[in-house]
């Protein structure tokens, strides 16, 4: 363990698994206090960090209860990752979302960010803090089959823009981190969407997984890592170099193929 955060205090949504379990781990490696807040706690989650806060983030009331039993334990947030999100897919496209699936998307993809830097917000303009978004490629490469998830994150990014635009003056860096594809359980886990469409294709799961980063375009033929999104969010996280302010970092392989 190192101390880059030693005394600090990092919030992680959607911190159950995937991507999210992977901050955790890797802010807490570091020395952080790490809240993690999802709507299932798993085994992996309660080994990484003892503060656990179960809560439905898609509920209005959600990511204001996490900022504040973080502000409670430790009373400050210094660090905010809003990571939570869905990755439900519409497979009939634009017709075949009606309004409650689009009012559920963005709860969870965007608005929980809204409401979670809200509320951490007065504490990270007293500790000079950073907020850091996990987005996606899309929401530069829009699919029909994602269009409310495509949608949501492109607001999310928009978002981060104006957040250091107002915010940047007084000391809080806010930055996005844009993923392609991320090894996770979306893809490999049983019932998920990886084995649903390896299922599809009629080849094992373990064939269609090493042939998908190179279909969709991915340069390196390899998926992200979760620790790799992790890595750059301690990176931004630390300050290291202070000037990356309202940026859009992506990690994805070379599959986005314009600037």
């Amino acid at each position: 363990m190192d101390n880059t955060f030693k005394g600090k205090t990092a919030v992680v949504s959607g911190a159950s698994r995937g991507i999210g379990l992977a901050i955790v781990r890797e802010l807490a490696d570091r020395g952080a206090n790490v809240v993690g807040g999802a709507r299932t706690t798993s085994p992996e989650l309660a080994e990484a960090t003892p503060h656990v806060c179960t809560v439905d983030l898609g509920d209005p009331a959600g990511p204001e209860r996490l900022v504040d039993h973080a502000l409670d334990l430790f009373g400050r947030v210094d660090i905010l990752v809003n990571n939570v999100s869905s990755t439900a897919a519409q497979a009939g496209g634009f017709l075949s979302v009606d309004d409650q699936a689009w009012d559920d998307v963005l709860d969870i993809a965007f608005l929980s960010a809204v409401r979670a830097t809200r509320a951490a917000m007065p504490s990270l303009l007293e500790h000079r803090g950073a907020v850091i978004n996990i987005g996606s490629v899309n929401a530069r490469l829009a699919l029909p089959h994602l269009v409310a998830y495509s949608a949501a994150k492109a607001a999310l990014t928009n978002l981060g823009k104006a957040l250091a635009e107002e915010f940047g003056p007084q000391g809080v860096r806010v930055n996005t981190i844009s993923p392609g594809p991320v090894l996770t359980g979306v893809w490999t886990d049983p019932g998920s969407t990886g084995e649903a469409l390896a299922q599809q294709a009629g080849v094992p799961l373990a064939d269609f997984l090493e042939q998908i980063p190179a279909n969709l375009g991915v340069s390196t033929g390899s998926f992200t890592a979760p620790e790799e999104v992790a890595a750059l969010v301690a990176f931004l996280a630390s300050g290291e170099v202070p000037n990356i302010s309202g940026s859009d970092l992506v990690i994805d392989g070379g599959m986005l193929k314009t600037a």
